[in-house]
């Protein structure tokens, strides 16, 4: 078990609880949607966070799959509501799907179901300094890899800082 919380790591800028190297784009592009059971896709583990800059906008798309039990994922965002832009079946073209993106009253969710051998796109502002969750809420499937953390940097001023640990938070 850890003895150092995420959040702590990143409040007090403590070194060697995590990195901020997760990857932007995935490390092996294939047919997501198709007969992959030739590809070596084992997860890693490790403590790999994203950091954003405060503000910053984030577009995010979840990619489903049909790999080995193919079912639609409902991914849960901590800290933040997002609006979903977009979603559609087969894999995502990021040349000409988000052409079709809905920019004009997009609905607002902090949970979306990925549909099985489709995609889901997301945005969000940045603007809740701290570490937070993203991932499946299909409990056993974080065990799987269908997991990430973001780290949102502090903006300026108190207001857009992350507070202070409480005096009495116990230890890990």
């Amino acid at each position: 078990m850890p003895t150092t919380a995420l959040l702590q790591a990143h409040y007090y800028g403590i070194s060697g609880v995590f990195t901020d190297d997760f990857p932007a784009l995935p490390p092996n592009y294939f047919n997501y949607t198709g007969n992959n059971t030739a590809f070596n896709l084992q997860t890693t583990n490790g403590t790999r966070a994203y950091r954003l800059s405060f503000n910053s906008t984030v577009q995010l798309v979840l990619q489903g799959t049909t790999m080995i039990a193919p079912e639609s994922h409902p991914f849960h965002l901590h800290g933040f509501n997002f609006f979903v832009v977009g979603k559609g079946f087969g894999n995502f073209d990021p040349d000409n799907d988000p052409k079709k993106f809905n920019l004009a009253d997009p609905v607002e969710r902090n949970t979306i179901s990925v549909p099985t051998a489709g995609w889901a796109a997301i945005r969000f502002r940045a603007d809740n300094p701290g570490v937070w969750f993203l991932h499946c809420h299909l409990e056993v499937h974080t065990t799987w890899g269908l997991k990430m953390v973001f780290v949102v940097d502090n903006g300026e001023g108190p207001s857009e800082s992350l507070l202070p640990p409480p005096s009495d938070l116990p230890s890990c």
